[in-house]
């Protein structure tokens, strides 16, 4: 049995933080976490008094794993390029389209490696990758039918984090009209044919598999219960694109009379291990409906920021009864404290009020909301019985230098970067140490040759 001591020079623990904890691991798990009452500071028993003989020592501000509920890992690729001239969601999606036609088993293997390890480095330990380029260029299929979402799987573990693969139905270019081109990868043809691939799909100690209907344009309304069938039967994670797009919207009640919201909980897609992700474009009813089926949401600020999406109701679906996550999505950034911040700071720029969120709220988001919405729900806190997963950020850097140290959550969401992390530990293990990747020796340059690999 490996067994680990940590002490943690602060710790949020949820509510606060708290200086000087400790924490044993073991076999993955965290075994038992103490805390330093006056007496122990006194004494200088551990605590404030220093850590127990033989910890690893972790100073800075330590927070549970970061959970990134949604990610196309091939989109990390775009950084940069997709950011020249002007134009809409649907000319960024011709440039997405592009780098999808490219990829093989192998250089998405490397990218996603790369990309994983990334994550990493800004703290996060757990990625749901929503994925659905599951075929060759012409949608012929691999030998191995998944050989690409082995590809994933595999880059996660190569990289140290948990990953929950996201396998998703993408069945149509259109409502009414068949896939084309480079959309002819994504599709299995059928929702039951869909179904026999994923369930070929084997769960591991870091991957867990859950299902997406990737949305309403994209799976015929008569297969969305099949999609939504496969995961109930699992009970696994159900992931949905939801109203990104006011087109979208438009387009639906044009074939269905209703919106995506209606058409997805008439077909029993709906529903508490269920995750909308955006929700942009939601009317009130849609909202309504959502919350009262205790289906999460997932904000993905930076992306819909940068692909000019808008801003969706986050804090009328909270109140609504619709858990929020956080997600890097296209990766235009990894940074999910720059996720937490941009939320309530959209939620600002909305109502002309400050205040929406508390930070102990936005790190929920950020950590156990994520880690629920992806099937994970021994993740995302720092207690016993929990998975040793955290990280830690530095409280010295030019960000995060001045505030009270009982000021941490505040200072994390609202200061710092994921440059600040200094350390993240997987399953009780480091994964990255003092800021450097202990798996993945060289992360931008792996990222530099994954992305160049793709260049058309």
């Amino acid at each position: 049995m490996t067994r680990t001591t940590y002490w943690l020079e602060h710790a949020w623990l949820g509510t606060h933080v708290e200086p000087g904890v400790t924490v044993e691991t073991a076999d993955g798990r965290i075994t038992a976490l103490r805390t330093t009452d006056a007496e122990d500071r006194r004494d200088g028993a551990g605590g404030t008094g220093g850590p127990p003989p033989g910890a690893e020592i972790l100073r800075g501000l330590t927070l549970p794993g970061l959970a990134n509920t949604h990610s196309h890992a091939f989109h990390r690729a775009l950084r940069g390029t997709v950011q020249i001239g002007s134009g809409t969601f649907w000319t960024w999606r011709d440039a997405m389209y592009a780098v999808a036609g490219r990829l093989t088993p192998d250089t998405y293997h490397a990218l996603a490696r790369a990309t994983y390890a990334e994550m990493a480095l800004a703290g996060v330990t757990c990625v749901g990758e929503f994925h659905y380029v599951h075929h060759a260029p012409g949608g012929v299929p691999y030998a191995d039918p998944n050989a690409m979402g082995e590809a994933l799987v595999a880059a996660a573990a190569e990289a140290g984090i948990r990953i929950t693969l996201l396998d998703t139905a993408y069945l149509s270019a259109g409502f009414g009209r068949p896939p084309t081109g480079h959309q002819l990868r994504f599709s299995d043809g059928t929702a039951e044919v869909w179904a026999t691939r994923s369930s070929l799909l084997k769960e591991r100690d870091h991957a867990r598999i859950g299902a997406a209907v990737h949305s309403v344009r994209a799976v015929p309304a008569d297969q969305l219960a099949t999609v939504a069938r496969w995961a109930e039967e699992r009970r696994a994670p159900l992931h949905v694109h939801l109203s990104e797009q006011p087109a979208e919207n438009e387009a639906c009640r044009e074939a269905h009379g209703r919106t995506p919201a209606r058409l997805l909980a008439d077909h029993g897609v709906l529903g508490p291990r269920t995750t909308a992700v955006h929700g942009t474009h939601l009317t009130e009813e849609d909202v309504a409906l959502v919350g009262a089926a205790s289906t999460g949401t997932c904000m993905c600020p930076t992306t819909e920021r940068d692909l000019a999406d808008g801003v969706g109701p986050a804090g009328a679906l909270q109140r609504a009864g619709s858990p929020l996550s956080l997600g890097s999505d296209s990766h235009a950034v990894i940074d999910l404290l720059e996720e937490a911040r941009a939320m309530e700071m959209n939620e600002r720029l909305r109502t002309r009020t400050r205040g929406h969120w508390t930070a102990a709220a936005l790190l929920r988001a950020a950590t156990a909301d994520g880690h629920a919405a992806l099937g994970w729900e021994a993740a995302g806190t720092l207690e016993t019985g929990a998975l040793a997963d955290f990280t830690t950020l530095r409280l010295d850097s030019v960000r995060t230098a001045g505030p009270l140290p009982r000021l941490g959550a505040e200072t994390a969401v609202f200061a710092a970067s994921a440059a600040d992390v200094r350390h993240t530990v997987v399953g009780g293990r480091h994964v990255v140490r003092d800021g450097a990747h202990v798996l993945v020796p060289d992360v931008p340059r792996a990222l530099e040759t994954a992305v160049a690999s793709l260049r058309g």
